[in-house]
């Protein structure tokens, strides 16, 4: 495999990880720390419209919304 067939493969593994991860934290209710994390460290420009998405469903759809995950948003917007 040369360099850049190497990169492309590293950066498809890359997308699918963060995609399973935003996938979890979509579905869990109160979703960990450690995997907004893994996600704010390892994503790319391609999958931060998903991860915002996310993180303003689970802002609005709760009543009194996670003041930590705020801060999460707004230092992606």
């Amino acid at each position: 495999m040369d360099p850049q067939q190497w990169r492309q493969r590293q950066d498809d593994v890359r997308h699918a990880f963060v995609e399973h991860l935003i996938d979890r934290v979509s579905a869990d209710t109160y979703p960990s720390t450690t995997m907004l994390d893994l996600i704010e460290q390892t994503m790319g420009p391609r999958e931060q419209e998903a991860y915002v998405e996310v993180l303003i469903g689970k802002i609005s759809q709760d009543a009194y919304p996670s003041i930590p995950m705020m801060h999460r948003l707004r230092a992606l917007l």
